[in-house]
């Protein structure tokens, strides 16, 4: 029952994620219309939107930490409270590395958005989806060709060059896994 629970919090998590990334952009979810050609100049000024939003959202953060380690700055005399400050510290710190690396992806996908070449998967060149990209914005894979990369990377297939054929709504798709050692 525990197991449960945690995954419907898992699940209750990301999709207070997605929104929320919806929500920092202050736009709403995009609405196909009928007919519409995938990624057209509409869907990727919505998507530019979003991103540059949730990229700035980020820095504010990084600033905002700049200012509050140095306000909160201060050598304690107690080992056991100085020892507090740095742990807190530490995990600010950590967590500010965390989303310079998210700000590096952003940026790498604005430039893919800047080059016509966003919302397909870079493994079976696929359409990754609007949903799909709305909750994750700098997904570069396909729903179907992740779940196959993640399945490499826990099992015997991440260790040698192997193909996959697979069938992803009625198209053939091919996966190339490839030895990382």
């Amino acid at each position: 029952m525990r197991v449960k629970e945690k995954q419907h919090a898992r699940r209750q998590n990301r999709k207070t994620s997605s929104l929320s990334i919806l929500a920092i952009a202050g736009v709403e979810p995009y609405q196909e219309k009928p007919g519409e050609e995938y990624m057209n100049e509409a869907q990727l000024a919505h998507f530019r939107r979003i991103l540059e939003a949730w990229r700035n959202q980020l820095r504010d953060e990084v600033d905002r930490t700049v200012t509050h380690m140095q306000d909160e700055a201060a050598n304690f005399p107690d080992p056991v409270d100085r020892a507090a400050q740095e742990e807190e510290f530490s995990l600010e710190l950590r967590n500010r590395d965390r989303e310079r690396k998210l700000i590096k992806k952003i940026e790498k996908t604005l430039k893919k958005v800047e080059d016509e070449d966003f919302g397909y998967c870079e493994s079976c060149g696929v359409e990754i989806g609007i949903r799909r990209l709305e909750a994750r914005p700098t997904a570069d894979c396909a729903s179907t060709a992740k779940r196959w990369l993640k399945f490499a990377k826990n099992r015997w297939l991440a260790n040698y060059s192997r193909s996959i054929t697979f069938t992803t709504g009625g198209k053939c798709s091919r996966l190339i896994f490839c030895s990382k050692r």
